[in-house]
């Protein structure tokens, strides 16, 4: 399969979940945690709205290799999973026999992974430049 519709397989599954998981905060969870777990679950929502927008826009993009996109797409993947999946969990820990704050410690990785990705894209696009 072609790196570019694999970003653009990911960033539409990113967003659809995305879209479920904020009315689910919105209208599920509301009478079952806190404003604050609840605002805690929207900021996972609204990163990985973010970074689906981000794979959608590099799919459309002839600026990008196909390495680059191939690394941004494993980047992307594993750094919404970590950063968006562990703050669902984190939000929500009260409602599950699993103790999340055991895996607290990936969501600082999963958001590292997040970061570099934007910055390979900046660098690619300074060197490419240049």
């Amino acid at each position: 399969m072609k790196q570019r519709k694999k970003l653009v397989l990911l960033g539409s599954c990113f967003g659809g979940i995305g879209i479920i998981l904020g009315a689910f905060a919105a209208h599920g969870l509301e009478s079952i945690i806190s404003e604050d777990a609840i605002n805690t679950f929207e900021t996972g929502v609204k990163y990985q709205i973010y970074h689906a927008l981000f794979l959608l826009f590099l799919s459309t993009q002839t600026f990008t290799t196909q390495k680059l996109n191939k690394i941004l797409f494993w980047l992307l993947l594993t750094g919404v999973i970590f950063f968006s999946g562990s703050i669902y969990g984190l939000a929500t820990n009260e409602l599950s026999s699993f103790d999340f704050k055991t895996i607290a410690w990936i969501t600082p990785i999963g958001g590292i992974l997040l970061i570099l990705s934007w910055a390979l894209l900046f660098i690619h696009i300074i060197k490419k430049s240049s």
